[in-house]
């Protein structure tokens, strides 16, 4: 399937529900009581980000950049204090930094008593995924005890690349992506507002049943619960940030990748993942893979 037509078929419902909804323009940021949009998690989380504002390491040459914002309850007007913002982002030479003790480009901080956050950074740049490019942008995870943890990317006005790709194309990205512009101090900064929601949440007795190791036909599986998510790892690494959405259903950022729990009557539990994978520039295909779990975690 062209990526062009997979976009308008699996999103348009999505999109005439969430990109609208009661939001306005105010004249300088969106704002209203719909729900920042998701997106995907991408193959280069890692948790345990150290608490900073600062992500720029010496010796970096990128631009520097201020990514500032506030983060507000589901009702859009009231901000959300002491929520957990994580971010992450590729260096100026199109790395990630996935395993130095450094976490270089990668940070926490919490919203001060008016749901505020600012990083500073530098402009992220395009890298090359394959034979394609993914267009600049900074991952984001948000996490609050009131609300359903959020998993988000930005992106940034006139990026060429960013109309070929799946995610960033996505109609429910079009208010992630953002102009830079220049602060009082002559340096580059963006805003970008956050309003968190609520969600259909599963029990602890339900995450309890589905988290795991799970053999697939080629290779492991992996599930594990960090405050509402379920992360999925496949062989080794995490892989996306799950939403449940009932009926023992998850889905990632986008809708892009599902899984499926069935409960079997002597106990075990088989799992049934769906993900998108690039297959070439303009195409994109499923693939499925099904297993069982095999190793459950101590209660």
């Amino acid at each position: 399937m062209k990526r062009r037509n997979f976009i308008k078929k699996s999103t348009l419902t999505a999109f005439s529900i969430s990109a609208f909804g009661a939001i306005n323009w105010n004249g300088k940021s969106f704002e209203g009581d719909t729900v920042t949009t998701t997106d995907i998690l991408g193959p280069f989380y890692r948790p345990g980000s150290p608490m900073r504002n600062n992500l720029i390491p010496p010796g970096s040459t990128g631009d520097v950049m201020h990514l500032i914002g506030t983060v507000f309850q589901k009702d859009g007007k009231t901000p959300l204090a002491d929520t957990l913002i994580e971010a992450w982002q590729c260096d100026e030479n199109e790395q990630y930094d996935n395993t130095s003790d450094d976490y270089v480009f990668r940070g926490a901080v919490k919203t001060d008593a008016n749901g505020k956050y600012a990083f500073k950074t530098i402009v992220p740049v395009p890298y090359r995924d394959g034979d394609d490019w993914r267009p600049a942008h900074i991952h984001m995870r948000i996490s609050s005890g009131d609300h359903h943890d959020l998993i988000t990317q930005i992106y940034f006005k006139g990026d060429p690349y960013i109309e070929k790709d799946a995610a960033a194309a996505a109609p429910e990205s079009m208010n992630r992506i953002l102009e830079i512009e220049n602060d009082s101090n002559n340096e580059k900064s963006v805003n970008f507002d956050i309003v968190m929601g609520k969600s259909f949440l599963l029990d602890d007795e339900g995450y309890r049943k589905i988290t795991g190791i799970y053999q697939l036909k080629n290779g492991m599986a992996e599930f594990n619960r960090q405050d509402d998510l379920l992360f999925l790892k496949l062989n080794g690494q995490i892989m996306e940030g799950l939403l449940y959405k009932g009926e023992n259903s998850f889905e990632g950022g986008l809708g892009f990748n599902k899984v499926k729990f069935e409960l079997l009557a002597n106990g075990d539990v088989k799992t049934f993942i769906t993900m998108w994978e690039l297959w070439s520039e303009d195409d994109r295909f499923l693939k499925e893979y099904e297993g069982i779990k095999v190793l459950k975690y101590s209660d």
